[in-house]
């Protein structure tokens, strides 16, 4: 059995820069990279423990003997052990067997392999997908257009385990599946992107993916990383932009991971406050460790290079910016200057969005961050966090709040359906109704509706338009978009069988029309994040429960003005302020009888008159439909 070689792909450079936290393509050097070495076919290996007495390759190619193929340890004190070994090839299972300064060995996963074992299996694989041939330049030479804030941007959020699955064998689709079904649908649909919950490699099921363990790997459970490739391609080819959870903000402590993978805390933070998630369970990265930030910066830049990633939607921002996050008096420590910020994950951030920003043209990145923490979508530049967008969950709770509420009582919180515009501009701000919301028994969004069947899907509709008539860009979690009636249980498919109903059926295309009248209405977009993209009507209504407001788009012409009627009464002659003269006429409702509606609408072009309302200098009367949306053209 053939020695290990010593060879290396690192530079004194790529040292350098792994040290000093500036190396952002590590997946070019650590793992596993099958090579030819002086006309032998091999594999070389490389892996950073810097507190190991010794490291060895053990796998298929040695029979998990680890005292056939020990690693080198660089001369230069960075803890980076390395080797060629010629009878790794492709396919071969793999893992480190680690003995560190104080004799605890470790058998660990790499942390840079491209493909898992199917879990619960835990061992890395060899695997090259270097020749996959992409096919979709056309998309990623105009998705800096696509995917600008000034566009439409509505986001379909799907695990792809529990979206559809093959019925007959009750099997996950694969990704060569999803690549011709999921398409399809999203096209149907009209969404223009689809966010993955994370696919990266993660030994448990129930974690739906937020406890990783192999971060440059597409999970197995669903095919090759060359699958995946194949499922983003087609994606792009058909022009649907692809977003991925990813998580910087935490990882399980399961024995194959990161956590103490050379028997220190090599990954995580050493001082239990800042290292382990109270909430979760798991450990925390130690963002102020250079090669740390290396290893997650570099993971950011592998899906948006290799994988053509068009966005990251960056999980739990708010635990990792806060010292004190779900911690009680005296589990944390201020940081030096007495605050309660952690300033190393701060820096982390920003340096990853610079990072981002500056070597990939027409990417976004998004921060799940729950809280009031100033200027997350502002630039780097200015103090931000550099953010492209922000969820924005003070909407998502309010909004919730309010329709669960009959709407009788509405009227006596119409404050909850207006306050986010008190804040709607102070961030670059994308509307979510995600995953999080139908699960732990909050119900399905359905199911959070109040009344008969009927008003249940009225509601949800008014929801909805209210949604993507609210300034900034819209996220909706797989199954809303037919009226799901069941929370979301993520081993299992959604009930499909509800679209043989004519409730369902309804929702379905009221949200696929809904999403076809977000993209070709403008000013439902081109001013999304900016004040003098909006501008109220009437918001104090309080005793008919009515809201009215302008969209406004680049060309005055395309404005757009709408109103909703939070309440079951039909409100017929209902007077509102209108800035100039002209007509009006009615382009969306939500009341059709095609989507389950009761048919209540304005069939013609609406006169508009000199009567001076809600301090506009016209004004026009109107029909508006029982819980319904109506949206009009000012001709």
């Amino acid at each position: 059995m053939a020695e290990v070689i010593n060879y290396s792909l690192f530079t004194e450079f790529d040292v350098n820069l792994f040290k000093s936290g500036k190396h952002f393509k590590l997946y070019e050097k650590f793992g596993s990279h099958p090579l030819n070495v002086e006309g032998v076919a091999g594999t070389y290996f490389a892996v950073w423990a810097p507190s190991a007495k010794s490291v060895s390759v053990i796998g298929d190619f040695n029979f998990w003997n680890d005292s056939q193929h020990k690693l080198n340890v660089r001369w230069d004190e960075s803890g980076i052990w390395e080797g060629f070994i010629p009878e790794a090839v492709l396919g071969m299972r793999y893992k480190y067997k680690i003995k560190s300064h104080n004799n605890v060995e470790t058998e660990k996963s790499d942390p840079y392999a491209f493909f898992c074992e199917h879990p619960p299996n835990t061992a890395s694989i060899i695997y090259d997908s270097s020749s996959y041939q992409w096919k979709d330049k056309g998309w990623m030479s105009y998705r800096k257009d696509k995917n600008s804030l000034d566009k439409p941007y509505s986001v379909y959020e799907i695990h792809l385990g529990s979206w559809m699955r093959n019925m007959k064998e009750d099997k996950f689709l694969t990704y060569k599946e999803l690549a011709i079904t999921l398409v399809d649908y999203l096209k149907k649909m009209n969404f223009t992107h689809v966010e993955f919950m994370p696919i990266m490699e993660y030994p448990y099921d129930p974690s739906w993916g937020y406890q990783l363990v192999g971060y440059f790997a597409p999970t197995s459970r669903f095919g090759t990383p060359e699958d995946f490739m194949l499922l983003i391609d087609k994606l792009h080819q058909n022009d649907i932009g692809v977003i991925l959870d990813w998580v910087p903000s935490h990882f399980p402590s399961d024995d194959h991971g990161l956590g103490y993978f050379d028997g220190s805390h090599l990954y995580e933070h050493p001082d239990r406050r800042k290292g382990y998630h109270p909430d979760w369970k798991s450990l925390i990265f130690n963002y102020g460790r250079n090669e740390v930030k290396s290893f997650l910066i570099s993971n950011a830049f592998f899906w948006l290079d290799k994988f053509h990633a068009d966005g990251l939607r960056v999980d739990a921002v708010a635990s990792m910016v806060y010292l004190d996050y779900s911690r009680e008096d005296g589990e944390w420590e201020p940081n030096e200057f007495g605050g309660n910020e952690n300033l190393d994950a701060i820096e982390f951030l920003k340096e990853f969005n610079q990072g981002v920003y500056s070597t990939f043209e027409g990417v976004q990145t998004i921060a799940e961050e729950s809280t009031a923490f100033p200027m997350v979508t502002k630039p780097v530049s200015v103090g931000g966090l550099g953010f492209g967008m922000k969820w924005m969950m003070g909407w998502m709770h309010d909004t919730l709040e309010y329709f669960s509420k009959d709407p009788i009582h509405r009227k006596h919180h119409q404050n909850e359906i207006t306050f986010s515009l008190a804040y709607a501009f102070s961030e670059n701000f994308i509307l979510p109704l995600s995953h999080d919301e139908v699960v732990y028994g909050k119900k399905s969004l359905l199911n959070r509706m109040p009344g008969n069947e009927w008003e249940k899907f009225a509601n949800l509709r008014l929801m909805y338009g209210l949604m993507y008539a609210h300034p900034g860009t819209k996220l909706l979690f797989m199954g809303g978009e037919f009226g799901q009636s069941e929370e979301w249980n993520f081993s299992q498919s959604l009930d499909w069988h509800l679209l043989e109903y004519k409730p369902h059926k309804g929702m379905q295309n009221f949200v696929s029309e809904l999403n076809s009248f977000y993209k070709k209405t403008p000013a439902l977009y081109e001013k999304s994040f900016g004040v003098e993209g909006f501008e109220w009507i009437n918001y104090s209504d309080n005793e008919n429960s009515v809201i009215a407001f302008i969209r406004k788009g680049h060309d005055e012409k395309n404005d757009i003005i709408v109103a909703c009627n939070f309440t079951s009464v039909i409100r017929e002659n209902y007077r509102i302020g209108v800035p100039r003269k002209g007509k009006l006429k009615q382009i969306f409702n939500s009341d059709f009888k095609k989507y389950f509606g009761s048919g209540v609408s304005n069939s013609k072009e609406i006169s508009i008159d000199k009567t001076a309302r809600d301090g506009k200098p016209f004004s026009a009367a109107i029909t508006l439909p029982p819980l319904g949306i109506v949206a009009f053209q000012l001709k």
